[in-house]
């Protein structure tokens, strides 16, 4: 059966289930030696680079004892080597997490304590295998691999040989699979390792050294749920070497004509001439066709062009163009094409109303219109981002625009996020405030400086530009949340200036200033002087962008007025106000604990210990809530009051201040507790209703 196995279609490999068998090591053959493959005859028609989409085929994922695959691999007849979990099916993009929870292997980690039970998974390793259709393949064609988003580190293994590794949530990672191709029955594995033990919200940003989504591993709004997985597209690029190795473009508006500027530019392999064509729906707006060689040194530059604005949520229409650039050869024929969506906008930025001449501005100009900057703290859907699905982002997207907002904050404990986001923004005029993977940690908030991980920050940073600076819907590029220059590790209750002059800081700015010269890089948020928002320093000048309060200590008319009252901060890039999930979610998901008393000696409600408001009810009320209706009530009337408080008073002193960002979004976990607006099954909570009213007024 051995000796036969190199010459199965792909077809009997997954009829007699050895896509999984030949990651364990429990098949013989192709140990060894792999066959390097030149394919058969070429066609005329092979030239044009082709790329398929991998998520289309069978995948299997199987679970091992860490380096027990590595073991099986170099020796194929060792048979202790067994699979812990044996081989099931998996659906990519999807999470290790997702698969193991559809095929009965772990209860849902929503659920009670049942997140404790899911550790394990982060410290065996994990295979995903698919056998490479043959047809696929082509005469002499470069065949590579690309992966938009590996979570976290691991191998690439083709024909049992590793052929390249990964070590990176944030950056795509391509390789080249041709030297170790065959002629059929081509077998590709990923294999993940363990990540790291700790990267949760309190520690040392210094020591944050392991590029891989912080948020994952505990915050105060979700448990601790480390995905491994493939979290993006996945695709097999087939190519004779000729292709568009890069395609940037940038878009502009000239206020005084009203007419669009638009410039491309890029690196090709091969070809003689790129033809770049920017069109509305069917109609072509402008095409032309320059040679290989100018497109890469300089590019296309173009003015005056007929297009109309881009306006942000409830200031105008949202036109979107395609751009289409494609290589050619001698004869005009077709050898690769890339196409982005793009939009016309103007972005310049002013200092608020009455704002010190030395303060940095915060005052957003679009098109020559000030603008009130209005939105949520954008966080992952779900730790298993993997499993987030097309949908899921429209849902959430949709209640956002609909509130009146025209901003979202990416936050910087999180991930990229995928491209459907950045197109749903677009669509519906959601600007994007864009974070670098940078977060404070509490002991210290300081990024790390040495050499390695400053260079890797740039790199970081270059492949976010690269990949989604087309965006019309993007506003601006930061830093990170709430770095501080506090290396000493004495905690700083507000930020100092000097974060601008880190080497990560500056290696980050750098690669904004040369790849996308015309959008804002803000260092961190918050920043100025002061950056907690707090009644003893209003009316001093203090406060430039601020981050605070999250929490009520009385009632909303109390204190909480009082400080909105006095506020003279330039801009509010994080504040809010608790809420509970819905007596529904609560109940669901409680599992086997109690659903009240909501105090931290209930487990339930201790999952979020950073949010307890249950003795605030007693103080008030003089007595405990009957049940968990009254105090779900309550909490709801509370953040409704306090939000609407907070969004009248900014608003009120526009443009003094140029905006508010409340913390947080949506729920990516069922919390009992947290300061989101919008719950764990992507419904609005009562206070979104209130802040539609508000924005409608």
């Amino acid at each position: 059966m051995a000796d036969e196995g190199s010459q199965l279609s792909r077809r009997e490999l997954l009829k007699l289930g050895a896509i999984g068998a030949l990651s364990a090591g429990v098949t013989a053959h192709g140990a060894s030696i792999v066959e390097a493959w030149q394919g058969p005859a070429r066609s005329e028609s092979s030239s044009r680079k082709i790329t398929h989409d991998l998520s289309q085929l069978h995948w299997k994922l199987t679970g091992f004892t860490p380096f027990y695959s590595n073991f099986a691999q170099i020796n194929p007849d060792a048979g202790f080597i067994k699979p812990e979990v044996r081989p099931m099916d998996v659906s990519i993009p999807g999470s290790v997490q997702m698969a193991l929870l559809n095929a009965g292997i772990i209860e849902d980690w929503n659920v009670g304590l049942n997140a404790r039970n899911c550790e394990w998974i982060e410290n065996r390793d994990w295979v995903y295998e698919v056998a490479i259709p043959d047809e696929w393949l082509q005469n002499g064609q470069q065949v590579r691999l690309r992966c938009a988003g590996l979570d976290y580190a691991g191998d690439i293994v083709l024909n049992k040989k590793t052929v390249g590794s990964f070590r990176n949530s944030f950056v795509p990672v391509a390789i080249d699979l041709t030297p170790v191709l065959k002629p059929s029955g081509n077998i590709l594995s990923i294999r993940f390792t363990p990540g790291p033990r700790w990267l949760g919200q309190i520690g040392y940003t210094s020591h944050m050294k392991e590029w891989k989504p912080r948020f994952s591993y505990g915050w105060d709004w979700v448990n601790r749920i480390v995905q491994t997985g493939i979290w993006d597209n996945v695709t097999l690029e087939v190519t004779h070497g000729v292709e568009i190795e890069k395609l940037r473009c940038s878009t502009d508006v000239d206020l005084a004509s009203g007419k669009g500027k638009l410039k491309a530019w890029g690196s090709v392999r091969g070809g003689n001439k790129v033809r770049v064509t920017l069109r509305d729906r069917a109609r072509e707006l402008r095409t032309v066709e320059v040679s290989a060689q100018k497109f890469s040194e300089s590019g296309i530059h173009w003015n005056e062009l007929p297009v109309d604005l881009w306006w942000p949520n409830r200031m105008g229409s949202r036109s979107l163009y395609d751009l289409e650039v494609e290589l050619l050869d001698d004869h005009g024929a077709l050898l690769d094409r890339q196409s982005r969506r793009v939009g016309f906008k103007n972005i310049q930025w002013q200092r608020t109303k009455g704002a010190a001449e030395t303060a940095d501005p915060y005052l957003c100009i679009v098109n020559g219109k000030a603008v009130f900057l209005f939105g949520i703290n954008w966080t992952p859907i779900r730790p298993n981002f993997a499993d987030v699905r097309d949908e899921d982002y429209r849902k959430r997207a949709s209640i956002y625009r609909d509130c009146g907002m025209n901003l979202v904050r990416v936050w910087g404990g999180a991930v990229l996020e995928k491209e459907n986001f950045y197109n749903l923004c677009d669509e519906m005029g959601l600007l994007v405030w864009q974070e670098f993977p940078l977060s404070s940690s509490g002991l210290d908030n300081y990024p790390p400086d040495d050499p390695t991980s400053v260079e890797q920050l740039g790199e970081i940073a270059e492949s976010y530009v690269d990949r989604r600076s087309h965006h019309v819907s993007l506003l601006l590029w930061c830093g990170g949340n709430e770095l501080q220059d506090d290396k000493d590790g004495v905690k700083r209750d507000q930020p100092t200036l000097t974060i601008r002059q880190h080497p990560a800081v500056i290696r980050m700015g750098e690669v904004v200033a040369r790849e996308d010269p015309g959008r804002r890089f803000l260092a961190t948020n918050p920043y100025g002087p002061a950056g907690i928002f707090n009644l003893q320093d209003c009316g001093k000048g203090k406060f430039w962008d601020v981050h605070g309060p999250w929490n009520l200590d009385g009632p909303p008319d109390g204190e909480w007025t009082t400080l909105w009252a006095k506020d003279d901060a330039m801009f509010h890039s994080e504040m809010g106000a608790p809420s509970t999930s819905p007596v529904s979610i609560i109940r669901k998901y409680k599992g086997n604990l109690p659903e009240v008393p909501g105090t931290d000696e209930n487990p339930l409600w201790a999952r979020q210990s950073w949010w307890i408001d249950w003795p605030k009810f007693a103080l008030e009320k003089g007595r405990d809530p009957r049940d968990l209706e009254e105090f779900v009530a309550w909490m709801n009337a509370r953040q409704e009051a306090a939000l609407t408080i907070a969004l009248r008073s900014v608003l009120s002193r526009f443009p003094a201040c140029g905006g508010l960002i409340i913390w947080m979004g949506h729920d990516s976990f069922p919390c009992t507790e947290n300061a989101s607006i919008v719950d764990f099954d992507g419904n609005p909570k009562p206070v979104v209703s209130a802040l539609r009213r508000l924005m409608s007024t």
